[in-house]
């Protein structure tokens, strides 16, 4: 597996351990149902809170368990399993915010590679079509030189151990921006499909999205500057374009419309990039499977839902997701 060149997987995240007061075991049915409809990668964005405590080098070997059964169910279900920190030590762009800083922290850095050499080790041998491993959630609040160090030192720690491992480095600005920095480096880069940012947020609690009327697509800024299909390739497609003509593969990590904004111009919304990713030969992961951006039990009020062993399917949904 060449991190110059990706696969076109397309999927899920999955929040089983998205955070660490609120974790469960992966679920077994969720590998199967993505493979029955024709998905075959599982991004797994996890808390490092759910295998450590206070000393940050004692890993709790029962949680870690739990992830191997995750790492197992995509072989078995022919799932690549793309493992990520949504919070490592020394940051998150969840609350509460880390107590030390791992761009600037020399302590806390050699945590954060210790952490990713451990699952380096525990994985060893498991091959890289199956498995990858994807540093830390939408780095922010540095900048690009202090994170390629941090990513630099971490992906040749992993080598070190398995150089057959294909590692992934999140884009800076919360996944938006390609790293030139890191084109150099034995790693692919994940970026985002969350702008124009209020039609994809409008009203999530997480944020201070409150448009006084629903989004439309194209969108309007209060500028007037209308943000349509050439836009979104204009300002988010090509310059990772750029990036991956230095080769380096290129993955939608995340990507989705919270439930408040209308299902018509979501759908509409997310064909327009759909077709763009196709087009240029990107993956994906959608945010989220099961949940307000997914297609279970994203608990919009005008979505005709289908029962799905006990759960509410957005068959339409689905469709536009299976058709690309």
């Amino acid at each position: 597996m060449d991190a110059s060149s990706l696969p076109r997987w397309r999927g899920f995240n999955l929040q089983a351990k998205f955070m660490a007061d609120d974790e469960e075991r992966f679920r077994e049915e969720d590998f199967a149902w993505m493979t029955e409809w024709g998905f075959d990668f599982a991004r797994l964005p996890m808390d490092y809170r759910c295998w450590t405590g206070d000393d940050w080098l004692d890993f709790d070997e029962d949680t870690l368990e739990e992830i191997d059964e995750a790492v197992e169910y995509g072989r078995e279900y022919d799932v690549h399993v793309n493992l990520n920190f949504h919070r490592g030590p020394g940051f998150t762009v969840a609350d509460p915010p880390e107590e030390t800083d791992l761009w600037t922290d020399r302590e806390t850095q050699d945590a954060f590679v210790a952490h990713w050499e451990r699952f380096a080790e525990r994985y060893e041998g498991v091959p890289s079509d199956e498995l990858s491993f994807d540093l830390i959630n939408e780095p922010a609040d540095t900048s690009h030189g202090a994170y390629a160090d941090v990513a630099r030192r971490t992906v040749e720690a992993i080598h070190d151990v398995d150089p057959a491992r294909l590692v992934v480095a999140d884009g800076m600005r919360y996944g938006r921006e390609p790293v030139f920095r890191l084109a150099d480096v034995e790693c692919a880069q994940s970026t985002r499909g969350y702008d124009p940012f209020p039609l994809t947020h409008q009203k999530a609690e997480w944020t201070d999205v409150d448009l006084d009327e629903p989004p439309e697509w194209p969108f309007v800024t209060d500028s007037g500057q209308v943000q349509d299909a050439d836009w979104v390739y204009a300002d988010r497609i090509a310059p990772w374009k750029h990036l991956e003509s230095q080769g380096v593969g290129v993955h939608v990590g995340e990507w989705g419309v919270y439930n408040q904004t209308p299902h018509d111009v979501t759908l509409s919304w997310m064909e327009d990039v759909l077709r763009q990713w196709e087009e240029a030969g990107w993956g994906w992961a959608l945010w989220n499977f099961r949940g307000p951006f997914g297609i279970l039990n994203s608990e919009r009020d005008d979505v005709d839902y289908e029962d799905w062993h006990g759960h509410d399917l957005d068959r339409e949904m689905l469709e536009l997701l299976q058709a690309y």
